[in-house]
């Protein structure tokens, strides 16, 4: 199978990639497994995994591909890098902090950004929240701004009447 896309995320998991990709196609709708590979004979003396242990698994979400790597515990992943998902209505924030967030770092939970059990970070955000606090000369976005500070989950009400001045 040849990917479509020019660039795939490439994430490294230390031994979880397939749990991982199964976690994730889990949660989202349109997601799927694509394939999975695993170690072979050739190379252990560098990668040291065992013969027919998982090596990658490519998955899909919402059209976009990703690898998923178990490339032993040389890396953790970090806030520099994180997948925004952007929700159109309340239920949806909801479905995907408790979903993502499940087992994850409460500490981490802040303004919409949450970290998963796999340390992975993730902002669930509604679509309009960079109209809401865009513009940081707008009084209305210093308010909508004022509002997420105090959140860990975005409320969606709260930071709309906010904005439009009605909180």
């Amino acid at each position: 199978m040849q990917l479509a896309q020019k660039i795939t995320p490439c994430l490294w998991f230390s031994d979880q990639a397939e749990e991982a990709a199964a976690f994730y196609t889990g949660i989202f709708k349109n997601s799927r497994i694509l394939r999975t590979t695993r170690y072979g004979k050739e190379g252990f003396e560098v990668h040291r995994r065992p013969e027919g242990s998982v090596m990658l698994v490519e998955f899909e979400i919402e059209g976009q591909v990703f690898t998923a790597l178990n490339g032993g515990p040389v890396f953790q992943f970090n806030e520099a890098v994180s997948f925004q998902v952007l929700c159109e209505n309340q239920q949806e924030v909801d479905f995907y902090w408790a979903h993502l967030a499940a087992g994850g770092d409460e500490q981490a939970q802040q303004c919409g950004w949450l970290k998963d059990r796999f340390g992975l970070s993730w902002q669930v955000i509604p679509r309009a929240l960079p109209e809401w606090v865009g513009d940081p000369g707008s009084d209305r976005c210093q308010r909508a701004m004022r509002a997420m500070l105090q959140m860990k989950k975005i409320d969606m009400d709260t930071v709309y009447h906010a904005y439009h001045g009605s909180a």
